[in-house]
């Protein structure tokens, strides 16, 4: 029998540019069957997307999931807030890394683990400065002329 692989519906990869990531957690979601669905057709979309903690729950806004091109009327609203599945020593750990002054829970994507349910990867993040994001960019061409360099040298 062959052994699944996680498979990545949506990434986030604005988020790596915008923060520092910290910490990472893995989270499950609360969703409907026709979600469920749209998410095996890759409809998803994770850009604009927040993790918050209200009222000792964790809650993710702003995941868009386009409606099941299959399903009824009974399709769910597509930018409802989404419950997140996490312990409770874990939703309380992310709410203390939270309240520090310009932290963030976002999420960085979405994904079917190898038990073929839906997870969702949040991370503690802290904001980027504009001079931080510029040298991050100068060190990722900076890596790259490196590896052009040794690729010519290795020809």
């Amino acid at each position: 029998m062959a052994e699944r692989e996680e498979k990545t519906i949506a990434t986030n990869r604005r988020a790596r540019h915008d923060y520092e990531v910290l910490r990472t957690v893995e989270a499950g979601l609360v969703l409907t069957g026709t979600e469920v669905c749209s998410l095996r057709e890759n409809n998803c979309q994770v850009k604009d997307s927040f993790a918050m903690v209200r009222n000792g729950e964790a809650w993710l806004m702003g995941l868009h999931i386009a409606p099941y091109s299959h399903g009824n009327i009974a399709n769910p609203d597509p930018d409802r807030n989404r419950k997140l599945l996490l312990h409770k020593k874990e939703i309380r750990s992310l709410q203390e890394a939270v309240r520090e002054k310009g932290m963030a829970l976002v999420p960085l994507r979405l994904y079917f683990n190898k038990a073929n349910l839906v997870k969702v990867e949040i991370a503690v993040c802290r904001g980027k400065k504009l001079y931080d994001k510029r040298a991050s960019i100068a060190k990722r061409d900076s890596a790259r002329d490196i590896d052009r360099a040794l690729k010519e040298r290795n020809r």
